[in-house]
């Protein structure tokens, strides 16, 4: 590894996601931006021959490197530092759905994984992967998040959603919505808003206030709708919460709430299933949308976007969100390190 400034920097492993959707498009430009390398020192976990083929397509002229160790990186303008699986046939179709591409995406952040426990890289930032591309290889996994909890041992994890203008955290994610308000208790809910508390703290809100969403349309009214889940999942949570010095309101009806966090009266909104946090996310920020992982062992950040088959190999995929990745998880790294 060369001796420059960078050794200062974080190492993120940046998984290359599903090999057919648009992750080898978003990384080649975002991986050279001058302002990732002021950031962190990224290094690819996927394949050499699909990012040269995405940067081949994308007009970009730079070295895709293939290296056997993270430490073997080396980092300069206009290179890019690849733990090369080789597990992509230089005949995969853009935009089509395969099995193959499943199992390789699965094993970008089974590699991560065990680099980040391992201490090796302080990071991880990850390209989408497609989940029926993931189960078609055997796989069972609802997406990322459940599959970086197997992976590290953990028992329970949050999703985060960042935007320059919202933070959501969710209470429940990746299951039906009846499922979904069955699981909502005070425990989980307590534990989420620690998560979300925990992480914002580490990125430098030091005391964040945050809102919790009811379950039922205008918190349930008093009574009004619904059967009472507030007074009975919601409520106690935030009682516990109040008596531990942390800044949580709620529940506060869900419209409402994102209306305020918008103009910067919350830090933080809590979610209590998935589309209620996703929605006002989609709306009120994409572009430079972050998935963020709290709870495991290791610091995980994700663009906010799908792996866009449509589009995918046409070079006009936007990087801006894997750039704010990046930023985002350069951030939490080294604000965990520096706190130890």
């Amino acid at each position: 590894m060369t001796s420059t400034p960078t050794l200062d920097l974080p190492v993120v492993a940046l998984t290359m996601g599903d090999a057919a959707g648009i992750g080898p498009e978003v990384i080649v430009p975002a991986v050279l931006d001058e302002r990732v390398a002021a950031w962190c020192r990224p290094v690819v976990i996927g394949d050499v021959a699909r990012l040269r083929s995405a940067a081949e397509i994308l007009g970009v002229t730079c070295d895709v490197v293939a290296v056997d160790h993270v430490r073997d990186a080396e980092f300069r303008p206009g290179r890019i530092n690849v733990v090369d699986l080789g597990l992509i046939p230089a005949d995969l179709p853009w935009g089509e759905l395969s099995s193959v591409a499943g199992h390789a995406a699965y094993e970008y952040i089974r590699v991560a994984s065990e680099l980040a426990v391992a201490g090796e890289v302080q990071a991880i930032c990850t390209a989408p992967l497609n989940k029926e591309a993931l189960h078609a290889a055997g796989h069972v996994f609802p997406g990322h998040t459940e599959l970086l909890a197997h992976l590290t041992g953990t028992e329970e994890v949050s999703m985060m959603l960042s935007t320059p203008k919202l933070k959501v955290i969710h209470v429940t994610t990746h299951i039906g919505l009846l499922d979904a308000v069955a699981k909502i208790e005070p425990g989980l809910v307590e534990r989420t808003v620690r998560r979300g508390h925990d992480a914002l703290v580490r990125s430098g809100t030091p005391n964040p206030k945050i809102g919790l969403c009811g379950i039922n349309p205008h918190a349930g009214e008093n009574g009004l709708f619904g059967y009472g889940e507030e007074d009975l999942k919601i409520v106690p949570a935030v009682e516990v919460l109040r008596a531990d010095g942390i800044d949580a309101v709620g529940p506060l009806p869900a419209d409402t709430a994102f209306f305020l966090a918008g103009r910067g009266d919350y830090d933080l909104i809590v979610a209590m299933y998935h589309d209620q946090g996703h929605g006002p996310v989609k709306v009120l920020g994409i572009e430079a949308g972050v998935n963020i992982t709290v709870g495991l062992p290791v610091i995980r950040t994700s663009v906010d976007h799908g792996t866009a088959f449509d589009i995918a190999g046409k070079g006009i995929a936007e990087s801006g969100s894997m750039v704010e990745a990046l930023r985002q998880a350069a951030e939490l790294a080294t604000s965990t390190t520096s706190v130890g």
